[in-house]
């Protein structure tokens, strides 16, 4: 599915805000792509949920840090700089998003990022047994919760013009007070 595609406009998003060195978990890496242009700039941690995409990436990094890791419970005790994911996020319902920013503010150090891309529009649908809910700015937006202050939420293109959105969050003072669940 990644085929051709990477995420390389949205790491340079994240240069913009974080220092180089950074650490940074990826949600749902995949074959790897975006994980290896991260790593180019930070200590970047790879993660999936099928130990397929871990097994892969490891024959050819053996050196890389990847962890199997569902983003609906992020069960790990390791804290980050930056939390990101390109087009893996979509996948859960509108609460169950809620539900991982929740748990992804937890996982931050200090006033931490999250960088995580959605395909532009409106509602959900199935296809091939997979989940796929749209996002406009303002519902995207609406999603997170205290936990973050809203940095950024724009459009780009990726196959269509527009066919693209990315939501850049900090971790709120607020969340900063709250203990880690």
């Amino acid at each position: 599915m990644a085929e051709g595609y990477d995420g390389g406009e949205l790491v340079d998003v994240l240069k913009k805000y974080l220092p180089p060195g950074s650490t940074i978990l990826e949600l749902g890496m995949g074959p790897g792509k975006d994980l290896a242009l991260l790593a180019e700039a930070f200590d970047a941690t790879g993660s999936d949920r099928s130990d397929v995409f871990l097994r892969r990436y490891r024959r050819n990094h053996p050196d890389a840090n990847v962890l199997l890791l569902d983003a609906m419970t992020l069960e790990t005790e390791q804290r980050f700089d930056a939390i990101y994911s390109n087009k893996v996020l979509h996948h859960l319902n509108v609460d169950e998003l809620r539900k991982s920013l929740q748990l992804q503010a937890a996982r931050l150090n200090g006033n931490g990022l999250v960088l995580h891309s959605f395909w532009y529009g409106k509602g959900t649908e199935e296809n091939q047994g997979m989940r796929f809910t749209y996002y406009t700015d303002a519902s995207l937006t609406a999603v997170a919760g205290p936990e973050f202050d809203k940095v950024a939420c724009l459009r780009y293109t990726e196959i269509d013009k527009g066919d693209s959105l990315y939501l850049l969050l900090r971790k709120s003072s607020e969340a900063l007070s709250t203990p880690v669940r």
